[in-house]
């Protein structure tokens, strides 16, 4: 598997289909496509075309299958996200965690029990 860190940014598109692939672990353009137009109206030629270059960029890899190329990931979920966050940390927020979680706690987008979730994460990274 490649690094997250290693690899070129996602676009929001390409984050959808990225979501899509590794929640089902591995599957072929059509399954991507059938998914992403039921919840926003999207062709089947982007979905392709997006997911060539996902694999260029070397965040996908194939094999064949019956009907075709069936795509999986190279990268984990969890390290892709750990490495966009930290691009968004360096890049909006100048290098400072604090400004991002400081963004999310102000800007009234966590929920009591999200909130209450970070206040147990933070206690137990504190124990560390």
């Amino acid at each position: 598997m490649s690094e997250a860190g290693e690899l070129p940014a996602l676009s929001e598109t390409q984050w959808e289909i990225m979501n899509v692939i590794w929640e089902r672990e591995e599957c072929s353009v059509a399954d991507v496509w059938k998914l992403l137009n039921e919840r926003r109206g999207i062709s089947r030629n982007t979905v392709h075309t997006q997911i060539v270059r996902l694999e260029e960029k070397g965040w996908l890899t194939h094999s064949e299958g019956d009907g075709g190329f069936l795509y999986s990931p190279t990268v984990s979920r969890e390290e892709s996200q750990q490495s966009s966050v930290q691009r968004l940390i360096e890049t909006v927020f100048d290098g400072s965690p604090e400004g991002l979680v400081l963004t999310l706690l102000n800007g009234g987008t966590l929920s009591k029990s999200e909130a209450e979730r970070i206040r147990q994460l933070i206690t137990k990274a504190r124990g560390k």
